[in-house]
């Protein structure tokens, strides 16, 4: 089969790295990638919304799935593009329609979602600027922190959490007035939720599902969670509070309520759902969906699955997924992130790369990552992530640290203690 993988960061190069061991993969096409996909597959320079363009390479190179990396190209609607075009509606895309992907294009579609389906979430309210004394209202009756999401996509930085009732009320205003351009023009205000983080990870192919590998990322620039919310610094699976009786839960109380309330609405759903959840007293609750698989978590996920990947995709694309019985490996995986001096702030691109042959029992994904002539260089925030397995945690976290030493760029910087928290 030829596949064609959209996007070109760590969560694209992990799934193009475990489609490349399928015997049955012919060819595989990454829409743009990165330095680390052309080790895997062939880059092509296309942008993940240029829907055209990637329709006439589709066409061109008779790619047989394609398989959407990010968020962004499926809010605006690539799968409906290609159902609505004759030549290509028939190569099935792995990724959901336009409405199944508001899950996460609106944080307050996904909230009524929730409450209609009776899925365990946060009591919340959502505002606009022709309701700001009713917004400020509702902030009155919550205890702190505060808890602001903008409605829309915002890059992974449109929720903030407040501790003054005052700095809440101004952070709405400046919310309402563009912070973050037209996604806070709605803004859902929450209660915060006191528990422990993870992420669980569901394919679908709209009627029967497989659930992932679980796995628990770091979000703070610095060790021991300080600093500022990131992307992302690394991830950990499994995560040992996820036992059975939890995972249950979140089955019965999340993952079936959520295929079965899209079914009831409607909704053609075909490809993962990111569920964002937090572990409160032994219950599970969702904070966010999201429409694709996480990153860093995708860096631990895929070298945990056993399965043959491609195989996997074509079940769902065929809606034979309930024949599909998920192997995973035991160890425990651990990534670690380098990322450019002053991310999330500003940093430069261009730094180059030195030592990746040098690594040794740890697999690297490339993030933010672009080959020049003669090397390999930084082109992102977030550069490279560092996976390792381990029969502990600990043992895990060691070999992935170990070589993140070894790696060399100006500036870099990475977290030492993925996982400290549990």
């Amino acid at each position: 089969m030829r596949i064609l993988l959209i996007g070109s960061g760590g969560r694209e190069h992990a799934i193009a790295w475990k489609l490349a061991q399928s015997n049955k993969l012919e060819k595989l096409f990454i829409a743009p990638g990165n330095a680390g996909t052309s080790q895997v597959g062939t880059n092509v320079d296309i942008s993940v919304n240029d829907f055209e363009g990637l329709g006439k390479l589709v066409l061109k190179e008779q790619v047989g799935m394609i398989i959407v990396g990010p968020e962004e190209p499926l809010v605006k609607g690539l799968h409906d593009y290609f159902l609505a075009h004759g030549e290509l509606k028939n190569v099935p895309v792995i990724g959901p329609s336009k409405d199944g992907a508001m899950l996460e294009g609106s944080k307050d579609f996904a909230k009524r979602f929730m409450v209609s389906h009776n899925i365990p979430t946060a009591r919340y309210q959502s505002f606009t600027s022709a309701s700001v004394k009713e917004a400020f209202s509702f902030l009155e009756t919550l205890t702190p922190p505060y808890v602001l999401k903008a409605d829309g996509l915002a890059a992974g930085k449109g929720v903030l959490i407040l501790n003054d009732i005052n700095e809440a009320k101004k952070e709405l205003e400046q919310m309402f007035a563009g912070k973050f351009g037209q996604a806070s023009a709605t803004v859902v205000i929450e209660e915060f939720l006191k528990g422990i983080e993870l992420s669980v990870f569901v394919l679908t192919d709209g009627v029967s599902y497989v659930i992932l590998p679980e796995a628990k990322d770091y979000k703070r620039a610095g060790d021991g969670d300080t600093g500022l919310n990131t992307g992302g610094m690394g991830a950990v699976s499994p995560v040992p509070f996820a036992d059975s009786v939890f995972m249950d839960k979140v089955k019965q109380r999340i993952i079936v309520p959520t295929i079965e309330g899209l079914q009831h609405d409607k909704i053609f759903y075909r490809g993962f759902i990111f569920l964002g959840l937090i572990n409160v007293g032994g219950d599970p609750f969702v904070i966010e969906y999201n429409v694709r698989m996480g990153d860093p978590e995708t860096e631990v996920v895929m070298p945990r699955i056993k399965n043959d990947l491609v195989e996997v995709f074509e079940a769902t694309a065929k809606g034979k997924l309930a024949d599909v019985k998920l192997e995973t490996d035991p160890r425990t995986v651990t990534t670690v992130m380098l990322v450019s001096g002053g991310y999330p702030g500003k940093y430069e691109n261009g730094k180059i790369i030195s030592n990746l042959d040098r690594i040794k029992d740890s697999i690297v994904f490339h993030a933010g990552t672009k080959k020049t002539d003669h090397n390999i260089v930084t082109n992102g925030g977030r550069v490279l992530a560092i996976s390792s397995y381990g029969a502990t945690r600990k043992d895990a976290l060691v070999t992935s640290n170990k070589n993140a030493s070894v790696i060399e760029f100006e500036g870099k910087y990475h977290r030492h203690d993925i996982g400290f928290d549990l």
